[in-house]
């Protein structure tokens, strides 16, 4: 599973506070079923962002199996960050995360050459940080968390299927009351086009289809010296690689 901020034009940079890339639950390809939930190589979300703790620092999150039950990360699956600090849309830098008995182990930021594409290898350096899961732990100014955590993402995913649906309105009808209406025609050239509520609920109806599920979540915290970037921009994606 690849995940891109640049398929949606988003860099970071020392002014963004965050960038949200995109939710996948269970609806990629062979990793996951809405019985059972995903796979740990199904990733949900990436988040990048500054360190609400150091202004020094940059987040990266990668959170998988959503809607699962699962506990552990598989030894087998690496996560990797991608980073790409010259616009070519090649990674220039990775971090790498993997997992050995129970321990979840990172270099850091280290140099991708010879890693691009959809092969890798583990690449070491000096800056070897490792935890248990479920823990944190830091090895100079970089640091490591891998374990559960609540999913973060909000959706109501039943009001999203309406509006799939045609139940409900179209996000860009800025003249939908809100209001179910059986006469209601928004376009005077077609007839009985949407009369139906609003595409987004009132605040406070929206449904949370999430709350109370769990994800795994890889963190890792790193300078931002540490990031060849471009006057304070790059852009940056995320894969989980499984062994061959």
């Amino acid at each position: 599973m690849r995940k891109l901020v640049l398929s949606l034009g988003l860099v970071i940079s020392a002014a963004l506070v965050i960038v949200l890339v995109a939710a996948d639950h269970i609806d990629a390809p062979a990793v996951g079923t809405l019985a059972n939930g995903s796979t740990v190589e199904d990733i949900t979300d990436y988040y990048a962002f500054e360190s609400p703790s150091n202004s020094d620092n940059y987040v990266f999150v990668c959170n998988v199996a959503g809607l699962s039950s699962e506990t552990s990360f598989s030894d087998d699956v690496m996560y990797e960050f991608n980073i790409d600090g010259d616009g070519d849309n090649v990674e220039d830098q990775l971090i790498q995360v993997y997992f050995e008995d129970g321990q979840a182990i990172t270099y850091g930021v280290v140099d991708a050459s010879g890693q691009t594409g959809l092969n890798s290898q583990i690449v070491m350096n000096s800056t070897r940080v490792s935890t248990a899961v479920g823990s944190s732990s830091s090895s100079g100014d970089t640091q490591l968390f891998a374990g559960l955590r609540d999913d973060p993402f909000f959706m109501d995913f039943f009001q999203f299927v309406d509006v799939l649906n045609g139940i409900g309105a179209s996000l860009s009808d800025d003249t939908n009351t809100g209001v179910y209406d059986a006469n209601r025609d928004s376009d005077p050239d077609t007839d009985g086009v949407q009369p139906y509520p609003a595409a987004f609920k009132a605040d406070g109806e929206a449904l949370d289809t999430f709350a109370g599920a769990n994800v795994l979540s890889v963190v890792v915290e790193v300078p931002k010296s540490s990031i060849n970037d471009t006057d304070g921009k790059f852009t940056s994606w995320v894969e989980a690689k499984a062994k061959q």
